[in-house]
């Protein structure tokens, strides 16, 4: 496993920012971790990255313990923060060297010249990174974080305040770095981990909430219930749907249609009733759970 957090809590004074959260990631994932502000996020990745101990619980990465914090396991990471610290006077080839010596490598031109052709740096190297759009200066921040090629990738909300065509640019990079690296990606923009991600984490109120293997999630009903939209060529009686199993409501949409609210995926029981009724079905349609829809389930007040 590239990442394994164990019952990890953080308290700060008396608020516990995370409560006994627990899971692990494979080598190779790319990993949507998801929640509402103040879920827990950016202090779960910061304990990852070994910049914030955690209260108690133990967590690993690529099997070094984030408490023997030391160069080799500094190495095994890099890091993008929410916020991008960046040093705006230096120039953006000055501040990957700089970045590169700070990790002792012994290739330093050669792992810059890297970085700026993978992030698509080339035109923009020789400007001051103040200088530069936001843009282009998450690709810089993307930069830095791959420079000394890490096993893992930690990045908090690396799209944030960007306009449409510099988010599908970051998401790109971020899918072509990911072929090689476990990635962990924090972000609120559901479309991107769809697009990007191969598997969910969502916290709410500093728990675990959600960890599944895919960003499809029709199978998850975060409201414990299912919802079929059917349209008959004659009039139902509503009494008689009702008495399906597993059925908890019926509301008609009309004088053929209504919609059916379920324990699970009611559709075959909806058609084989159909067929014993004498009543052709022209519509049957299940109301299928996005991940926003998940999300908005599972993290609302």
């Amino acid at each position: 496993m590239s990442i394994v957090v164990r019952n990890v809590v953080k308290k700060f004074g008396e608020q516990n920012a995370l409560n006994g959260v627990t899971f692990s990631i494979s080598s190779g994932d790319i990993v949507g971790f998801l929640g509402p502000n103040g879920a827990g996020k950016s202090t779960m990745m910061k304990i990852i990255s070994g910049l914030l101990p955690q209260s108690s619980g133990e967590v690993e990465v690529c099997g070094v313990n984030t408490a023997d914090y030391n160069e080799n396991f500094r190495r095994k990471i890099g890091y993008l923060p929410e916020h991008n610290p960046l040093y705006l006077e230096m120039y953006v080839k000055e501040y990957l060297m700089m970045v590169a010596q700070l990790y002792k490598l012994s290739n330093k031109k050669m792992r810059v010249a890297e970085m700026v052709d993978l992030t698509g740096l080339s035109r923009e190297q020789h400007k001051k990174i103040g200088a530069l759009s936001k843009g282009y200066r998450q690709r810089v921040g993307l930069a830095q974080a791959l420079i000394h090629d890490p096993e893992v990738l930690i990045l908090d909300e690396p799209t944030t305040g960007l306009d449409p065509n510099q988010i599908m640019e970051i998401r790109n990079l971020i899918k072509t770095v990911g072929r090689e690296k476990t990635v962990m990606l924090s972000t609120h923009i559901m479309q991107e981990v769809e697009a990007i991600c191969e598997r969910v984490i969502i916290l709410n109120r500093g728990e675990l909430v959600v960890d599944h293997p895919s960003t499809d999630l029709s199978q998850l009903q975060a409201g414990g219930s299912s919802k079929v939209f059917v349209e008959f060529d004659k009039a139902p009686n509503i009494s008689d749907l009702e008495s399906i199993e597993g059925v908890e409501s019926v509301n008609n949409v009309g004088k053929c249609a209504c919609e059916i609210v379920a324990q699970n995926d009611i559709r075959k029981q909806v058609f084989n009733h159909a067929v014993h009724s004498g009543m052709t079905i022209l519509t049957l349609t299940r109301n299928e759970q996005n991940l926003e829809s998940v999300f908005h389930g599972l993290t609302k007040e």
